[in-house]
């Protein structure tokens, strides 16, 4: 099947998962075509059958923004035509659904849309009356759409008032690549005197609460030893990074910014903390359960669907400061209890959300439409 994927390139969540689906499709035999605005991150290596079309937006003065949406459409209808694509695959809705439907129209219903919902493009975007209407039209003109969990189907259908089915394909993970690697060198250098060592993964951004990740860190530090690995970048660092030194716990937070090799750094760590207020799915949550790692995070949207509370991590309310900070102790100080998260945590990540299931779903998916009347 010759497949195109439209995605932000960057190392949010919605493109790490378009970019390792395209990657397992090309794996199976699939011919996959990335229309986006640059170098999909994590791409990697070469593939014979994957192939690279850069929307290159048109700067002409009389353009107060760049019309990236309608180039993004064209780029999407040309290569559809010349590559003579069965599906177009887009994830996120803004602007990715609306301008896949728009291509269609360009180059006939030969040409099927399958549209990915990841979490904010319908939580804070389709929140907005400016932007309400064009993204339900996105979604009810695409000929199948999917999200990443049931939490998140059922805010879709209640937020653009929609009846439209939608499929629920959870995000994965490749146990190939996202397994328990021995990184005591390395972690002997972040914690040389045997400190426990927890991380926190996001885009810092408000609503990840990072602020409440650092006050639980705090309250774990009185207690013992320990050191936080802070990776990622995003609008709050700066603010992050003063709270540090004003709670006074710079010394033993590590700032690493972003990482290519995930499944390294999760190895380093002990426990992952994530506080946020809302989370659609919460991929770094299944990449760190796949390392071996018990996870703490707050009892928001897909979260629940991931983590089974008191098997795999914990889960507690929002703003619980004390109750993460009691939980984290609990895990790291029984060893017990801690192996036993992580054995359970590795055998969840890989029985129900292995790329092998996912891929065919997805697979099963693209055959519906293409097999469907127009």
């Amino acid at each position: 099947m010759k497949i195109g994927i439209s995605c932000y390139p960057s190392a949010g969540e919605s493109g790490v998962v378009a970019t390792q689906l395209g990657k397992l499709l090309a794996e199976k035999g699939h011919i996959v075509h990335f229309i986006t605005s640059g170098m999909p991150f994590r791409l990697g290596k070469y593939y014979q059958n994957i192939y690279f079309h850069e929307v290159d937006v048109n700067n002409y003065s009389v353009f107060q923004y760049p019309p990236y949406d309608l180039t993004l459409a064209s780029r999407m209808a040309q290569v559809a035509k010349n590559e003579k694509l069965d599906v177009l695959h887009v994830h996120y809705a803004v602007p990715h659904a609306i301008s896949a439907n728009l291509a269609k129209r360009m180059v006939g219903d030969s040409l099927k849309v399958v549209t990915t919902l990841h979490g904010t493009d319908i939580t804070v975007l389709a929140n907005d009356y400016r932007l309400k209407d064009i993204i339900r039209f996105g979604v009810e003109q695409s000929d199948a759409v999917t999200a990443v969990s049931k939490n998140l189907i059922e805010e879709t259908k209640q937020v653009l008032q929609i009846e439209r089915p939608i499929d629920l394909v959870y995000n994965f993970i490749d146990k190939r690549e996202y397994y328990p690697r021995d990184m005591c060198d390395i972690r002997g250098e972040y914690a040389p005197n045997g400190e426990k060592v927890f991380i926190h993964i996001s885009n810092f951004r408000q609503v990840k609460r990072v602020p409440d990740v650092m006050h639980v860190f705090s309250k774990v530090r009185e207690i013992i030893p320990a050191k936080l690995l802070m990776i990622g970048e995003g609008p709050e660092l700066p603010f992050i990074r003063d709270l540090a030194y004003e709670i006074g716990v710079a010394e033993d937070v590590i700032v690493l910014g972003k990482e290519d090799s995930m499944a390294c750094v999760l190895s380093i760590a002990d426990v992952l903390l994530l506080a946020s207020e809302q989370e659609s799915f919460g991929l770094v949550v299944l990449e760190a359960m796949a390392c071996g790692k018990p996870v703490i995070v707050s009892n928001v949207g897909g979260l629940l669907e991931v983590v089974k509370d008191g098997d795999t991590g914990f889960v507690l309310s929002i703003g619980d400061i004390e109750g993460m900070a009691e939980k984290a102790l609990q895990l790291v100080r029984d060893e017990a209890m801690y192996k036993r998260f992580s054995c359970a945590s590795i055998d969840r990540a890989y029985r129900d959300f292995s790329h092998f299931d996912i891929i065919e779903q997805y697979e099963a998916i693209y055959k519906r439409v293409v097999q469907s009347t127009a």
